[in-house]
């Protein structure tokens, strides 16, 4: 006998959205809760598997490829489906936000690819969780535009022109507070933003010719890949749907991740697309994994490490030649710098760096490539025309000369850069006023010409713990403590005070921000999201 189907959802804690009746249907809310009922155990699971993994890492302070997997990785003959023809080309992809304003301006950027961002560029309010899903959806009735307090007008361009939206839904690590299910439970973040994009619109993208897909981020084992896939099946069959209808794209941006590249497309391979190497968040793993691995694993300043860092750089064209392996998209990094409408010589210097970074990512055979503005997707492009001419991709380009071994991946040691005092000071400065932004919910915040998101707290913190915990003595002689971070911290908490004046800093969230940045800085108990905590006081 059959066990009953869950009682629908019940959303607590939330004012009333105007429209939100159209995205949570009686349908839509028994999709979700049938999704929470097959698959929240599982997910569980597969974050206790985390900290116990986490305490083996500190207990041996390395890693290494799996035994029990190797032959996926030895066998050559296996390859992820065919790219649909909407993902076929993805030279320029434009990330951001799924506010109103933004979905139109990066659907009209003229990249091939959109990230729609439900994950580290959107603080997940209410209003945000459902305002993107209703944003998404009237874009593709066309029936969006957007009108700015200014009076600019913004509307789509034709549909041939428009960017190919895919999907980031939230980490397996957060839930949504404000839909539970009958147990009290709250219902992963990752399933809502999930549940709720494909229910809606896996039908309307198919009439389009595109298709329902979707990015993963913060993925740390091929098992978690497993449980994604056992969804996109699950939901496929709901919706009768074809097997292979959803695409992913994986991010690796987690150190235990890049140990699995090839498991993590093979669980994933009918509906797999391609990996990508994301930056801040694979740096911010490297401390939360290694936090106790001694000076070896002591990082500098983040903007000190580039991607031509040998183990950065071991970790990115082991991606490429993995993915073209399996007949996968390669995806490189972002683009964060935001062009200044002031200052023209800012912008030289930042373009031809930009130019630099997409060229070398062009010519260690990426596919494609992140930009955080539309001013950026020419320069991007022009660097990926460079190689691919009119090919749409360069799969073809194995990169059987790369070999990276296990000690490779973690070699930090190896970096010639120390952490320094100016570089304390930037992660505070940065912390503070990125996270007082996500408390207002904002996700994607422009700081000091860069677009700025959950990622980037997430690295400021993160140093600023393993710097203090590991003792380092800045350049100037200073040593890193808990009382050294506070004075700095205050410091530039006056000097936001003094900078926005006073009726603005009182109206904003800023001594919230600096408490929150001291607390996952300095706790002696590492924090593993700082938006776990920030969610909690998250209006």
């Amino acid at each position: 006998m059959s066990a009953p189907a869950p009682s629908p959802l019940a959303i607590v804690d939330a004012e009333p959205l105007e429209r939100q009746g159209e995205v949570l249907t009686d349908a839509a809310l028994t999709f979700l809760a049938e999704l929470h009922h097959r698959f929240t155990p599982r997910r569980d699971e597969l974050l206790a598997r985390r900290a116990e993994r986490r305490a083996e890492i500190a207990r041996t302070s390395t890693l290494d490829f799996l035994p029990e997997t190797a032959h996926i990785r030895d066998d050559p003959d296996w390859r992820v489906a065919p790219a649909p023809p909407a993902l076929e080309d993805r030279r320029v992809e434009i990330t951001g936000p799924t506010d109103r304003k933004m979905t139109i301006n990066a659907l009209n950027s003229g990249a091939k690819v959109w990230l729609a961002d439900f994950e580290d560029a959107s603080a997940p309010t209410w209003a945000n969780v459902i305002g993107g899903q209703l944003n998404l959806i009237d874009a593709y009735e066309r029936r969006i535009d957007f009108t700015s307090p200014e009076g600019k007008s913004y509307a789509l361009r034709p549909d041939d022109v428009l960017a190919t939206v895919v999907t980031r839904p939230r980490g397996w690590h957060l839930d949504e507070r404000h839909l539970r299910a009958a147990d009290g439970r709250p219902v992963p973040g990752a399933l809502v933003d999930f549940g709720l994009y494909f229910f809606h619109n896996a039908r309307r993208l198919l009439a389009q010719g595109k298709g329902p897909y979707f990015y993963l981020p913060k993925t740390e084992s091929h098992l978690e890949a497993r449980l994604w896939n056992d969804v996109f099946v699950f939901a496929q069959d709901h919706l009768s749907l074809p097997q292979g209808t959803i695409r992913a794209t994986v991010l690796i941006e987690t150190i235990t991740a890049a140990y699995e590249m090839d498991e993590i497309l093979y669980e994933l391979r009918d509906h797999a697309s391609g990996l990508n190497a994301g930056r801040w968040d694979y740096l911010f793993s490297i401390v939360k994994n290694f936090r106790d691995g001694g000076p070896g694993f002591v990082l500098p300043d983040r903007n000190a490490i580039t991607m031509t860092a040998p183990f950065m750089r071991a970790y990115t064209e082991l991606l490429v030649r993995t993915c073209h392996k399996r007949g996968a998209h390669a995806v490189g990094g972002m683009a964060a710098f935001i062009p200044s409408r002031r200052d023209p010589e800012v912008n030289t210097v930042a373009f031809d760096k930009v130019k630099a970074d997409k060229d070398r990512e062009a010519g260690d055979g990426f596919d494609g490539s992140w930009v955080a503005h539309p001013d950026l997707v020419p320069v991007a492009r022009a660097s990926f025309d460079a190689v691919l001419g009119d090919r749409p991709h360069q799969k073809d380009r194995l990169r059987e000369d790369v070999r990276v071994t296990a000690a490779e991946l973690i070699d930090v040691a190896s970096l010639d850069a120390r952490p320094t005092h100016d570089g304390l000071r930037n992660a505070v400065q940065v912390g503070t006023r990125y996270i007082e932004a996500w408390l207002r919910g904002l996700g994607a915040v422009a700081i000091f010409n860069l677009m700025e998101d959950a990622a980037t707290a997430e690295i400021s913190r993160s140093q600023i713990w393993q710097w203090v915990n590991a003792g380092v003595v800045f350049e100037n002689g200073e040593k890193a403590t808990a009382d050294l971070v506070r004075k700095v911290a205050a410091e530039e908490l006056a000097a936001i005070r003094e900078e926005v004046g006073e009726d603005a800093f009182a109206a904003g969230r800023w001594s919230q921000a600096h408490d929150l940045l001291l607390r996952v800085a300095l706790d002696a108990d590492y924090t593993e999201f700082l938006t776990l905590p920030a969610y909690e006081l998250l209006g």
